[in-house]
């Protein structure tokens, strides 16, 4: 199955033919692809639903809708997007009077197309400003996290959302050696506080990535979406998760596990009291992962884990 999406393709998808082969679309069908990106998982899902399935997008980069419009517009109005977060699924999908959908995609992960625009600051392998939002209205940056929280707040968040175990110790470098202005000068000060390279993961990885959640909120995000995702699927239709940490893939896999079961009771109690009803079934309980070829291609896919479940 080729990729109709990888013409001037500014990114490579994850897991392309696992998603399609998941959401196995067809035409009629509506399905929603929550992160739209550049558009990559999606002409996939609009093409193999031709001739008359619909797909909304959903992203909060404007860069990357306006990218992905583009290279979609081929698809006439079967294709339309919006510039929002997920986590307004339910209200997006009732605006534009749709009752259900057949299959929703999720990609958890930062695009290539951000990490490798400097100015977006998400890596620290070309220098840029400390921003890491995925949209410009977001709130918050990651210079105002590191210049201005508490040295106990940053260690927090370090340590939940990177599970860094020098966490304390970075905390305190970065209160004492504030402000900091870029992303190669945070990860400059964090390599010389801890003594040079682990190995081939750079001193500042973790810092980076806990950084990223907590700018988007990430988990939060993360925890909103899945119910209002199952919500929204017909029956029969299909929910695929990619996640790249262990943290996403947590959230997702105990949020399947738990609506896959009629009775959430604990184990101790010998009668269900909990009233509780699955409303999906897990299509592997193991996560599905890149094949060796695709992480040659993409050494981005080697860490993504895909999930998926169908609503009963």
């Amino acid at each position: 199955m080729t990729n109709p999406a990888e013409e001037n393709a500014p990114h490579d998808p994850v897991l392309y033919h696992e998603i399609i082969l998941a959401l196995r679309p067809k035409s009629p069908g509506r399905y929603v692809d929550a992160t739209l990106g550049a558009g990559g998982h999606a002409g996939g899902i609009l093409e193999a639903s031709s001739p008359d399935g619909y797909l909304l997008g959903m992203d909060l980069d404007p860069q990357a809708l306006a990218i992905a419009r583009q290279r979609l517009a081929r698809y006439g109005d079967r294709f339309s997007a919006v510039q929002r977060s997920y986590v307004h699924l339910r209200e997006t999908l009732a605006e534009l009077g749709w009752q259900g959908v057949d299959g929703i995609v999720v990609d958890l992960g930062v695009s290539s197309m951000q990490i490798d625009t400097p100015q977006r600051g998400f890596s620290f392998q070309s220098d840029g400003p400390l921003d890491m939002r995925f949209g410009p209205e977001q709130p918050r940056s990651a210079a105002q996290i590191v210049n201005q929280w508490a040295e106990a707040d940053l260690a927090d968040i370090l340590w939940r959302y990177g599970e860094e175990r020098s966490a304390r110790r970075i905390a305190r470098l970065m209160v004492q050696q504030r402000p900091f202005e870029t992303t190669r000068q945070l990860a400059e000060a964090i390599a010389r506080g801890s003594g040079g390279p682990r190995g081939k993961i750079h001193p500042a990885t973790r810092t980076f990535q806990a950084l990223r959640i907590a700018v988007n909120d990430e988990l939060r995000a993360v925890e909103e979406l899945l119910p209002q995702a199952v919500e929204a699927l017909n029956p029969g239709g299909r929910l695929a998760v990619i996640s790249f940490h262990s943290l996403e893939d947590r959230i997702v896999k105990q949020y399947f596990h738990r609506e896959s079961r009629d009775c959430v009771c604990p184990p101790e109690r010998l009668i269900c009291t909990c009233g509780h009803r699955a409303v999906i079934d897990e299509i592997s309980r193991r996560p599905l992962t890149a094949e060796e070829a695709e992480i040659q291609r993409n050494s981005r896919a080697r860490s993504a884990k895909l999930r998926v479940v169908e609503k009963r």
